[in-house]
Formats: structure tokens, sequence, C-alpha cells
């Protein structure tokens, strides 16, 4: 299990874009489960929307995103370097996400070869898929 400071320590993401609370399960450089505890108090929520709270979709992929970036960097191969998302596919949002929810973000790495990697990532809430997608990155070079 990774904490807070810990994925600070692979990750470069910083508040307010730092999506992910702590990694519950790590397999190196395969799969990894991380949790964000989404609350009343996230930014994005004064805007989207006031009167109806719902966690953007795009943030969910992002957080999906961060777990599959903890799992290519990893690798000892990839540690210090700089991951991008350039790119989802087949995403599918099943249900909105709401203040006090539990993000479970479940990420497999499928292909990763020199500076490319691909990963299917599925957000749950309470057991119930929220989101589910395919995830392209690329390291910089």
């Amino acid at each position: 299990m990774l904490d807070i400071q810990q994925i600070k320590n692979v990750i470069k993401h910083r508040y307010p874009f730092l999506l992910v609370d702590r990694i519950v399960e790590m397999v190196e450089g395969k799969s990894a489960v991380g949790i964000k505890n989404v609350t009343a108090n996230e930014e994005f929520f004064n805007g989207h929307f006031p009167d109806f709270p719902v966690m953007p979709g795009v943030l969910i992929i992002e957080a999906l995103a961060q777990v599959a970036g903890m799992v290519m960097l990893s690798k000892t191969e990839n540690q210090g370097r700089l991951g991008f998302l350039v790119g989802i596919d087949n995403c599918r949002f099943r249900r909105q996400v709401a203040p006090g929810d539990q993000l479970r973000l479940e990420v497999e790495i499928t292909r990763l070869k020199g500076s490319i990697g691909k990963g299917k990532g599925i957000a749950t809430v309470e057991g119930e898929v929220v989101c589910e997608t395919e995830l392209l990155f690329a390291f910089e070079n």
C-alpha cells in the first residue's frame, strides 16, 4: 500500500490535480488499484454543478490515468520519467460520482513497449461500475 506522500514521490501531480489518495494494490509494471475519496470540498464542485454536485467525467479518467502512471513508473527503467495521457478509447460512463463517494480505480497495463503504454481502467463506487475506458500513454523523450 502506498500513501499520498509515497504517491507524490512517484508522479508529479499536485493539488488540485492529484486525484489519487492511496494505492491499495500494486503489481509492478502490470496493475494497480487506487482510491480517491470524493469530498464536498473538491474545487470542481463549485461550478459542476452548484445545486447538483457531480464529479466531471474527465477527472475520473484523469484519476485512472494517474493510477496507470503509478504502474508504468513502478518499473525501474521508467522511474523519474514524465508520462502523458495521449488517448482514450471505448470510454463509457455508467453513473454519476458525487460528494461522499469513494472511487476504486483499477488499472491493468495491457501493453508497454518502449515509450508507449496502453491499459484498461475501471472506476467503481461500492462495487458499481461508474467508468470504463482504454488509456494510451507516452513517455517524454
